[in-house]
């Protein structure tokens, strides 16, 4: 039995259409108020409407919350691989209590029922804002050390110290896999996540930054874990980007797939420096912020990430984001 968790979001929804469509007994556990529809929606996209229901039932779908031990432990029995995708992806510091409880504290019980449970593998879903510094002249790789002192966004501690919390595992006796996608492109939740850049183009975006980073496609998400997990690999971490480009590129290849005009005015420093201003005041009557200091400088900020390990180590190979986007934005339309 195959225990996934986070199967209501984009990575977890994909990755358990990759289970179910190689015949996997799997478990999926989900929050009371879970929209179960969006998985069946991204079932589609890949399946004709009777083969993707058929798929969707595979699953056996279990109500479970990271933080009540009771109904995590029923979901346990007989399970002998896990997928942890489930977090909190916030970046309103008025969250951070929040972002702890379910990042580190859910991912401690996930560990903790794994060692009591004896789980064969482990694999868990980090992401790129939890690396290190920079060790190989000009890229960000896996060997990388935290910097306490660095100024991290609180998304970003959460998921360190999640990561944390599952090498403590290895040494405890569980086999884990660790994977840190870059930003994930791919369809099925067009308000969160970058699925918004495709819902911003198609309603006329002016504005672009100029921030270079990873960007990864979720199909490759998944089926790279799921490679890692059936192989011999354990107690090892890999980064999944397929291309450091900028975020300008990926606008202007989402505006030609869906026949809009591309961004043309360069997002400004002291224009996000203004919409933090306005943010700022708005927290004080309980609005949501997205946009915090740390925002303001990182995106005009480059970063780029080392992808070699799991290209070399697994021979895998990337599908170029132009190609992912593309795709994407035929999902959207359709």
């Amino acid at each position: 039995m195959i225990l996934v968790t986070g199967g209501t979001g984009l990575v977890g929804a994909h990755l358990l259409y990759e289970l179910a469509r190689n015949g996997e007994e799997i478990r999926a556990i989900h929050r009371e108020n879970s929209d179960l529809n969006k998985v069946l929606e991204v079932f589609s996209f890949y399946s004709e409407a009777k083969e993707a229901d058929q798929l969707f039932h595979q699953i056996e779908w279990k109500v479970a919350d990271l933080n009540n031990i009771p109904q995590l432990t029923e979901a346990f029995v007989d399970v002998q691989q896990v997928y942890h995708s489930a977090a909190l992806v916030s970046f309103d510091p008025a969250d951070e209590q929040e972002l702890r409880k379910v990042n580190i504290e859910g991912t401690a019980n996930i560990v903790n029922l794994c060692i009591s449970c004896k789980v064969h593998k482990l694999c868990f879903v980090s992401s790129i804002a939890a690396l290190g510094n920079i060790t190989n002249a000009d890229k960000i790789d896996e060997t990388g050390k935290w910097n306490p002192e660095g100024k991290h966004n609180d998304y970003a501690i959460s998921k360190y110290g999640a990561e944390i919390e599952v090498w403590r595992g290895t040494q405890e006796g569980i086999n884990v896999i660790i994977v840190n996608p870059a930003v994930i492109i791919g369809p099925g939740f067009w308000n969160s996540g970058s699925g918004k850049i495709f819902k911003k183009i198609d309603s006329g975006l002016s504005y672009y930054f100029p921030k270079v980073t990873g960007f990864v496609g979720v199909q490759d998400v998944v089926k790279s874990m799921v490679i890692l997990m059936n192989s011999e690999k354990v107690n090892e971490q890999y980064v999944l980007v397929s291309e450091n480009i900028s975020f300008k590129q990926v606008f202007e290849w989402a505006a030609n797939a869906l026949n809009k005009t591309k961004p043309k005015r360069k997002l400004q420093k002291w224009m996000i420096a203004l919409g933090w201003f306005f943010q700022k005041i708005g927290s004080i009557f309980g609005r949501k912020r997205s946009i915090t200091y740390e925002t303001i400088n990182s995106l005009h900020e480059e970063s780029y990430y080392d992808n070699s390990k799991i290209t070399q180590e697994m021979n895998y190979q990337f599908e170029p984001m132009e190609s992912v986007v593309k795709r994407t934005a035929g999902n959207y339309k359709n």
